[in-house]
């Protein structure tokens, strides 16, 4: 078994006993030295044949993790009409007409990304689709994932008329006379997905590895995988990536969580947190709490600026409470959805509450909120204090921040509030939530670090003070993902022992202006020690 070593370019472990080396070396997927370029060489001397990979001055890092990623969803996206960046309603329209001309009558037409408030805050309607494909059922969802905006023949299909009430967590938009307008929001998006035909495996496989090459191609190693709305999701992927593991197509290590509607299907078995390798494991229970920000459904505390709503409950709190309880008590993390501060506040207390007066339940992996994006001062501190992970998604801050200054006012100060949490010893783990936003993780730790778009605005950064440093926000992105997963002793790090994934970078984000950090990719992407990626 030859040994490989990586030389001549600055090596970030992000290791504080080891911060900087020259050189590493890998046998068997795993670290065996490291250290200056004679040490490494004198260390794996005795070991047998070995090979080179100069790295002519390029750093390299612990390979990156995205800690929220629909990854099933971010490969199908590429298939589909994508609305994302349409300036308006008739662009994003004229795109649905383009591909409506090549479809025969009758087979659904989908796609993803429209953002209503880039529309001056107009959402479209049936409508607007109808005149571009009157004879093909439409659906398409938002860049949140939290609404859907349909077609007439859509309506039909799924049997919607002017009678039909909102179900629990969700809400049907209607026009002044009670008509549906085509927007579905929440839990009433069920009542189309539930005659829309699903993709089949093989597209779904396609799909997939799509998806993955383009992780690679971006440094990232790892995917934490959160089941999307429909409740088939969570056993629909994990059955995917099993299947081209088997194939031996899944060179990207992934962690797959557990849909709700699961949970006593996963007890009844056995299954727990953690279950599975380091290649394939089983997650937590995903579990949503409420909406989002720019649907206007974020559960929040007190109105939305100018309005007299307070968002969506998607869960009841006697069902949270119940349901945290059940998965902790049965070896099962959560892993729960909250945008608003009402959502996460309610979340915490579920978590407070299911750790009871004794010992807190054993659990593999720590329990973890998704998105955190807006927060009240008091439960800050609650997340270190209960061993929360803040899953969080920097790129939201920059994309969302005028709609948060616009619906929740003052209330910002304390969103996408990373300082703040980090300073009271939360653990961060970053991600991307694509396709929401881009996969690609160097634009999440520009914002991260400038709390700026790419283009400099607004000029000393959005709530500067919520800031990182570069090192905060890489360890957000290696560190505490691999604490997320409970697999903290094999990955985020490099040092003797430790999986070797890795990846060799285009520039050196220690040694860069801030504004150039969203412009630094992959040279280079290694997993297990094997080199799957290269530019």
């Amino acid at each position: 078994m030859s040994t490989l070593i990586l030389y001549n370019g600055p090596i970030y472990t992000r290791d504080p006993q080891l911060p900087v080396v020259r050189a590493i070396a890998i046998r068997a997927g795993h670290i065996v030295a490291l250290g200056s370029e004679g040490h490494v060489q004198a260390a794996t001397a005795s070991a047998g044949r070995s090979e080179g990979i100069n790295l002519k001055g390029r750093a390299v890092l612990p390979g990156l993790t995205d800690a929220h990623v629909h990854i099933n969803y971010q490969g199908m996206a590429s298939q589909e009409v994508r609305l994302g960046g349409a300036s308006s309603i008739a662009e994003a329209v004229g795109r649905v007409a383009d591909r409506a001309r090549s479809l025969a009558p009758g087979v659904w037409l989908r796609g993803s990304g429209w953002d209503h408030s880039a529309w001056g805050g107009q959402w479209p309607t049936c409508s607007d689709l109808d005149v571009v494909c009157p004879r093909n059922p439409a659906i398409f969802t938002r860049k949140d994932g939290h609404s859907i905006w349909v077609n007439s023949a859509a309506l039909a299909l799924a049997g919607i008329g002017d009678a039909i009430s909102d179900p629990v967590g969700g809400h049907i938009q209607r026009d002044r006379s009670g008509v549906a307008t085509g927007i579905f929001l929440e839990n009433a998006m069920e009542l189309i997905r539930a005659v829309v035909p699903p993709p089949r495996p093989e597209e779904r496989h396609a799909a997939l590895r799509i998806a993955l090459r383009e992780a690679l191609s971006y440094g990232i190693t790892s995917l934490h995988i959160p089941p999307g709305i429909r409740p088939s999701d969570g056993s629909e992927i994990l059955a995917d990536l099993q299947t081209l593991r088997g194939q031996g197509d899944l060179n990207v290590r992934c962690l797959a969580h557990i849909s709700a509607g699961d949970l006593e299907a996963a007890i009844a078995l056995g299954l727990h947190s953690g279950l599975g390798d380091s290649v394939l494991r089983v997650g937590g229970l995903k579990i949503f709490a409420d909406g989002s920000l720019g649907s206007e459904s974020a559960e929040m505390l007190s109105h939305y600026e100018g309005r007299r709503h307070l968002g969506i409950a998607t869960i009841e709190r006697e069902v949270l409470n119940a349901m945290v309880a059940r998965a902790n008590t049965n070896g099962i993390s959560v892993v729960i959805h909250a945008i608003g501060d009402a959502a996460n506040r309610k979340v915490l207390d579920a978590i407070e509450l299911a750790r009871g007066d004794g010992d807190p339940p054993i659990l593999a992996m720590p329990n973890r909120i998704e998105h955190c994006q807006v927060l009240h001062p008091k439960d800050i501190a609650r997340f270190a204090a209960l061993g929360v992970v803040a899953s969080m998604q920097p790129i939201h801050c920059t994309s969302d921040m005028s709609s948060a200054d616009e619906l929740w006012g003052e209330r910002s100060a304390h969103a996408y509030a990373w300082r703040e949490l980090r300073d009271s010893g939360a653990t961060l783990a970053f991600g991307s939530d694509a396709p929401v936003e881009t996969m690609n993780p160097w634009p999440g730790i520009h914002a991260a670090v400038t709390r700026q778009r790419p283009d400099g605005y607004p000029v000393g950064g959005w709530y500067p003070e919520q800031r990182l440093t570069v090192g905060e926000v890489i360890d957000a992105y290696c560190i505490g993902p691999a604490i997320a997963s409970g697999e903290a002793g094999q990955k985020g790090r490099l040092a003797p022992g430790m999986l070797a994934d890795l990846a060799v970078l285009t520039g050196d984000p220690f040694h860069s202006t801030p504004s150039e950090l969203h412009a630094i990719t992959a040279a280079m992407t290694l997993v297990g020690g094997k080199v799957v990626f290269e530019r």
